[in-house]
């Protein structure tokens, strides 16, 4: 005749002392109580596997954590995975390795990743300044979440406080370095879907603005004040040199000697040191240049300072470095001219 086993209480359990050897209370059905001699109290529940008929045990947790209620309920669970054949053991590890992988792919792993890829695309300034965006407006929110977790909402959210200081445009960048991050996770096989897609929706567009530009008329007075301004040297002269070749701030900054072609009076610059067309880099495209005269005085009078570096316009503060984009900015806003970020004339 089998040997019926009472249930468990609750009073039961909470007056069971540890004693010198491991000892267990039973509960029925598979299910008992471990007592170590440490005075620890651990659940386990007995079966037998459903392809081999050996004896196999599966841990529950410590009580009190588990409850006797809790324990019942995981023993019903593993019942019903054994009646479909399924081992509860594997299936326990297979949802803590699924576990375990999904808090590996965090938000901030995942920009990482997206981040080696998206810098061999552009500049090294521009990188920088898409990293410290993604630092300063979604790490501290969105950087520990599973990217699995992540949803339209949750974006949103660490959106919020950047729209509610009336920074629209930065919200229209951020939506679009956010999305591309969801959609590598998409392709990476991390999540199914892009719950970021459209969420630019969820804010007011920035108003279209036309930055302000030195007119021709204004040009004499321009160049005498940078001329008479109080700059560095090499300040003064990317200045010039952004005019002269009419190219982006982040391009005339990093301007390279070994793109220089001095015989033949151009700046060849290789498309991957170049923002844009995508096409142009995979081809080899190489951006062509002419130097003028005034230009090339610009690179004589540099070489004896530069020439042995790998910039003609190197940092100050780091000589091995080129000079950051804004320093030329910087210096015009010091001048009094705002904001002049787009330029209509061309030197002759």
């Amino acid at each position: 005749m089998a040997r019926t086993t009472t249930p468990l209480t609750n009073t039961e359990i909470k007056a069971a002392k540890a004693k010198d050897k491991e000892h267990t209370l039973q509960d029925g059905g598979g299910l008992y109580l471990l007592i170590k001699p440490s005075g620890v109290k651990i659940w386990r529940f007995n079966y037998y596997r459903p392809d081999t008929k050996t004896r196999a045990l599966i841990s529950f947790g410590a009580y009190p954590s588990i409850s006797l209620a809790d324990a019942r309920q995981l023993r019903e669970n593993a019942k019903s995975l054994l009646a479909k054949n399924f081992d509860p053991q594997n299936h326990q590890r297979e949802l803590t390795e699924a576990e375990t992988t999904m808090n590996s792919h965090t938000f901030a792993k995942v920009a990482e990743a997206w981040m080696q890829i998206k810098k061999s695309e552009i500049s090294a300034y521009y990188a920088k300044d898409v990293w410290r965006s993604i630092e300063k407006d979604f790490l501290p929110t969105l950087g520990n979440l599973p990217v699995s977790l992540i949803k339209a909402k949750t974006v949103i959210s660490a959106l919020e406080p950047v729209s509610g200081r009336g920074a629209l445009e930065t919200v229209r960048r951020l939506s679009q370095r956010v999305n591309e991050i969801m959609i590598y996770a998409v392709n990476s096989g991390l999540i199914d879907a892009n719950p970021a897609s459209g969420i630019g929706r969820a804010f007011k567009k920035p108003a279209k603005e036309h930055m302000p530009t030195i007119q021709p008329e204004e040009l004499p007075a321009f160049m005498k004040a940078v001329s008479l301004a109080s700059i560095d040297l090499t300040t003064r002269l990317v200045i010039k040199w952004q005019l002269l070749t009419l190219v982006r701030p982040a391009e005339a900054a990093e301007t390279a000697w070994e793109d220089i072609d001095i015989e033949n009076k151009q700046w060849r610059i290789p498309a991957h040191k170049m923002k844009g067309n995508q096409k142009r880099k995979a081809s080899g495209y190489i951006h062509v240049i002419p130097l003028s005269e005034p230009a090339l005085d610009i690179l004589q009078t540099l070489s004896p300072l530069s020439q042995h570096r790998e910039h003609v316009f190197h940092s100050i503060k780091k000589p091995k470095a080129p000079m950051n984009s804004q320093t030329a900015n910087a210096a015009i806003k010091r001048m009094g001219y705002q904001d002049m970020l787009v330029i209509s004339i061309i030197l002759e």
